[in-house]
């Protein structure tokens, strides 16, 4: 790329969209410090499934979270449980969330994490042949490690959504081992996509305790994903939602409805235990919280759920059907790149969008020698134009990029 090219991509780059995404280092414009240690707060609570754990309903995915007395302000506000991913800066997330906990009571708080498997097709969602078990274990020890205790509460096997991957005879013998050798009280999956289909086989394989799950009010199947979701809890599974403000970003730069009803309309469903928000600031931290005190959508929410529901604006939450996967030509990851483009342009989290992108194999724009898209999503997005907006991402030294 030219320098005077380069210079025009920089000033109207995504990583524009966050004030002091170009300064390495800079957070997102707090500094909380940590607070002396007192007792939690008391949030209401709904059980999840056998484990018998009473959780708020509110959790934190700590994705976004960048200092350690934000995850302790976090937890004295009545936040028990905690999700991380060995993926959410390169494993430094978990750093940080241990060290937030670090001193309190073990019992007092609960702790996930999601460890993928490093084989496996992304475009496809299947194991390869490839993968080894003891690996795969020493990639969990890992995250024991940076969270600096002897077990974690939940570990969760991601990108579940294909049957035969969730029920993989070598993945299920390496999250029993870890739940044999105490590294582990329980085990989950999480699903981005193919959720009714990934649902059905953990219950069938019968070791899954947990599932985290994408549950919006923008979700087309929403009739069967909800019948998905109660067979597995009447099957004794524990199900918590995340993605769940996805549905609220309408186009990059565009307004989005009230977090409140968006948050509300999801805790209707009871068979949701908690919602895992990807909380940024003490602001929305405390809006969040306050939503509790009354979970019951007043009309003017429901009016505003209604009308977003039938916006037409296609927004930024990608359904991830993966219809399109055989409409490209160039056989794209088309799912995970549309969840890059909302992790940049809806969470504002341009090392997460960085990482995504990395992990579908591109380089750089693929889309560039094609005059018309052959793909034809079925949430109407215009797939071409989203891509070449974020491709732009791989040009960006990621240390520049901030979580």
């Amino acid at each position: 790329m030219k320098s005077n090219n380069r210079r025009e991509f920089l000033k109207k780059s995504i990583i524009g969209i966050s004030g002091a995404a170009l300064i390495p280092g800079t957070a997102k414009g707090y500094s909380i410090p940590s607070v002396p240690y007192q007792l939690p707060a008391e949030l209401p609570v709904r059980t999840l499934g056998r484990t018998g754990i009473k959780t708020p309903l509110l959790s934190f995915g700590t994705s976004g979270a960048l200092d350690t007395g934000f995850i302790r302000t976090a937890y004295e506000s009545g936040i028990k449980m905690f999700f991380s991913a060995t993926y959410y800066g390169e494993g430094n997330n978990e750093i940080i969330v241990g060290q937030g906990l670090k001193g309190l009571p073990r019992d007092s708080f609960i702790v996930g994490t999601a460890v993928p498997a490093d084989d496996i097709d992304g475009r496809t969602g299947k194991i390869r042949d490839t993968f080894n078990t003891d690996a795969y274990i020493r990639k969990a020890e890992g995250s024991l490690k940076r969270f600096g205790l002897d077990y974690v509460d939940f570990f969760l096997f991601p990108y579940a959504g294909k049957r035969e991957t969730v029920m993989n005879e070598n993945i299920l013998k390496a999250l029993e081992e870890l739940k044999k050798q105490g590294k582990t009280r329980f085990l989950g999956i999480a699903s981005h996509g193919d959720t009714e289909e990934a649902l059905q086989a953990a219950v069938d394989a019968r070791i899954y305790d947990v599932a985290m799950i994408s549950y919006n009010y923008k979700i087309k199947s929403i009739d069967s994903l909800n019948s998905a979701v109660a067979n597995a809890v009447k099957a004794g599974m524990g199900i918590v939602a995340m993605k769940s403000t996805g549905g609220a970003y309408r186009e990059k730069g565009g307004s989005q409805p009230d977090s409140n009803a968006i948050l509300k309309w999801v805790l209707q469903n009871e068979n949701i235990a908690s919602i895992v928000s990807g909380m940024t600031s003490l602001e929305q931290l405390q809006k969040n919280i306050a939503m509790l005190k009354n979970i019951k959508l007043s009309e003017q929410e429901l009016k505003e759920i209604a009308l977003a529901s039938a916006d037409s604006e296609t927004g930024l939450y990608c359904q991830q059907c993966g219809n399109c996967l055989p409409q490209c030509p160039y056989n794209l990851d088309i799912p995970a790149i549309m969840r890059s483009y909302m992790y940049a342009y809806g969470y504002k989290n341009t090392r997460q969008a960085f990482h995504t992108l990395e992990d579908t194999g591109i380089s750089e724009n693929p889309c560039q020698n094609c005059n018309t898209c052959k793909v034809n999503c079925i949430s109407h997005f215009d797939v071409k134009q989203k891509i070449t907006d974020i491709a732009r991402l791989r040009e960006v030294p990621v240390e520049f990029l901030k979580a």
